[in-house]
């Protein structure tokens, strides 16, 4: 691997219970009344694209802009004070330095949501290049976002490994001929049958280390 590129939600932050019960909340208020199973399984991707699979065409792109921006602010405001590093994440990050390995972000979120997680826990300075849902036109499944941030790394897409915490952001990597590692915050082994690529599952960089990539590097 010459490169490694993490999704956000979920996969650098656990977050994602926090995203589901202010969606749950917000979708409640428009009307629609879903389980937070439901939302788990039927929210997820670009804020605009995910009211229009749910609503079709009632609500205009500008409602649509200012639905998702009032469910975000809900959701920063919310998890301020609970934002914080998957266990074993830091440490990871440092380790990845002296190798010289180029980092990025590819996260589906709103590029104000990944701006609150990398600038309040100051980890920008990590990260090559940090893509969001504002750099792409098609959000995950779609493999844009992750053949976009191999480009800016300057590297084929079979050579940065990815790590992911959802099966949509899995497709969307391994779509783009990425290997994959899933981080299990927040769906369980079995939900990534048949998705290929996948070389291993771990619970938080804990179970990771840069010196088991570059062992793996060198077979």
């Amino acid at each position: 691997m010459r490169g490694l590129i993490f999704d956000l939600d979920g996969t650098m932050v656990d977050n994602m219970m926090v995203h589901h019960r202010a969606w749950q909340s917000k979708l409640k208020e428009l009307g629609l009344s879903l389980s937070l199973s439901e939302v788990k399984e039927k929210v997820h991707g670009i804020n605009e694209e995910i009211l229009e699979r749910l609503f079709g065409d009632r609500f205009s792109l500008g409602e649509r802009r200012k639905i998702s921006a009032e469910k975000e602010e809900a959701y920063r405001r919310i998890f301020l004070d609970r934002l914080e590093l998957i266990p074993g994440l830091d440490r990871f990050l440092k380790e990845s330095r002296p190798p010289g390995l180029p980092l990025a972000i590819a996260s589906a979120a709103p590029p104000e949501n990944v701006d609150f997680v990398v600038d309040n826990l100051g980890i920008r300075h990590f990260f090559s290049a940090i893509l969001s849902a504002g750099d792409v036109e098609k959000g995950k499944p779609d493999p844009e976002i992750y053949l976009k941030t191999a480009d800016q790394l300057s590297l084929d897409p079979k050579d940065c490994l990815v790590f992911e915490d959802s099966p949509t952001g899995a497709i969307s990597a391994s779509s783009a001929g990425c290997p994959l590692v899933i981080v299990t915050t927040t769906h369980e082994e079995s939900d990534f049958n048949d998705i290929p690529g996948i070389t291993r599952f771990i619970k938080n960089y804990d179970q990771f280390s840069i010196s088991q990539l570059l062992k793996f590097n060198h077979r």
